[in-house]
C-alpha cells in the first residue's frame, strides 16, 4: 500500500493483487472502505476517531488521505489540529501527532480541515516533495486548478513561499506518488524541465506516453514500478517501449521506488550528470 499512496481504488487493488486478497485485507483491518470503490490504510479511522476524543481535526497528510488523495508517506500516527489553548495530558499526546493552531469554521468539514486548508497546510508546512505529491493528487481528484493558485497567491506569513512553489508546480496529469516525488527532485536540476504523462511519437512505429519528458533535453525519466511489470509480457512491451524510444534520440532514464523515495541524492547525482553530458554533447554537435 505505501507504493500507492495510502489510497487506492478497488479496481487497481485487484489487479495486483486479487479479489480474495482484497477481501481478506479488509477482514483484517489492514485496508479500510472509505468511500465508494475506494480504500485507505486503517489510520484514516484511526485519526477521526482521535480528533473525535480530543475534540480537534483531523489535519495535514491524515487529512489528505481522509480527503482520497494520495500521499508520499503515510505518517505513523494521526496528524490533529487543536486550539492552542487546548491541555492534553502526555499519554494522549503520545497517541497523535500534534499542530496547535485555532482554526476557523470556514476551514473544517467535520473532524477534518477542508480540502483548501489540507492543502493550504500541507504546503505551508511539509517537504516539498510530499506537499507537491499531495497536491499533484488533488488537482487529478478535481480540486479546481484556480483555487490552488488563489490560496498561493493569498498567502502571507510562515511557508507562503513554500505553499507558491508547490502551487505552482502542482500537475494533475502526475500519474501517481512515485511519479511526483521523482519530479520533485527533477524540479531541483538546472537545466532541466520536465513535464508529466507526455505522448512520444516517432519512427518504426513509436507511440509511447512516457512518466517524465524533457522535450528541449529529449530525455524521458521513468518511475518503474515491479507491481506493474511483474510478468514476461509487461517485460518484453516495456523493453520495446525503451529500446524504440533510444532509436529515435531519446536518453532515458529508469528509477526504481527504492531509489526515488529513500535516496533523494543519489536521483539527483544521476540526473545532473545526464543533462550536463547532454547539453555537451549538444554543443559539440552544433560546432562546425
Amino acid at each position: 500500500m505505501p507504493i500507492l499512496g495510502g489510497v487506492a481504488s478497488r479496481r487497481t487493488l485487484v489487479a495486483i493483487t486479487s479479489r480474495q486478497a482484497l477481501d481478506q485485507a479488509l477482514r483484517s483491518g489492514e485496508l479500510v472502505r472509505v468511500n465508494r470503490g475506494r480504500y485507505a490504510v486503517p489510520t484514516v479511522h484511526a485519526s477521526t476517531e482521535l480528533a473525535l476524543k480530543v475534540s480537534g481535526y483531523v489535519c495535514l497528510v491524515s487529512a489528505a488521505l481522509a480527503h482520497g488523495w494520495k500521499v508520499k508517506v503515510v505518517p505513523e500516527r494521526p496528524q490533529i489540529a487543536v486550539p492552542k489553548d487546548r491541555r492534553l495530558d502526555a499519554a494522549r499526546r503520545a497517541e497523535m501527532h500534534l499542530s496547535w493552531i485555532d482554526l476557523q469554521d470556514e476551514h473544517v468539514e467535520g473532524v477534518c480541515t477542508t480540502a483548501a486548508k489540507t492543502l493550504e497546510m500541507c504546503g505551508r508546512r511539509l517537504p516539498f516533495d510530499e506537499a507537491l505529491t499531495i497536491a499533484d493528487s488533488a488537482l487529478r481528484d478535481g480540486f479546481p486548478r484556480q483555487e490552488l493558485d488563489a490560496l498561493a497567491r493569498e498567502a502571507r506569513g510562515p511557508g507562503a513561499a513554500r505553499l507558491r512553489r508547490v502551487a505552482a508546480h502542482a500537475d494533475g496529469r502526475a500519474d501517481n506518488p512515485f511519479e511526483s516525488v521523482l519530479r520533485a527532485t527533477a524540479l531541483d536540476v538546472p537545466g532541466l524541465d520536465v513535464e508529466p504523462q507526455v505522448r512520444i511519437r516517432g519512427d518504426l512505429g513509436l507511440v509511447v506516453r512516457s512518466d517524465l519528458v524533457d522535450r528541449r533535453l529529449r530525455i524521458v525519466l521513468e518511475a518503474d514500478s515491479f507491481e506493474w511489470h511483474g510478468d514476461r509480457a509487461a517485460l518484453r512491451r516495456d523493453a520495446r517501449r525503451y529500446d524504440l524510444l533510444v532509436a529515435n534520440g531519446w536518453v532515458v532514464l529508469r528509477f526504481a521506488w527504492e531509489d526515488v523515495m529513500h535516496d533523494r541524492e543519489w536521483v539527483r547525482s544521476v540526473l545532473v550528470a545526464t543533462v550536463m553530458r547532454t547539453e555537451r554533447t549538444a554543443k559539440l554537435l552544433a560546432q562546425p
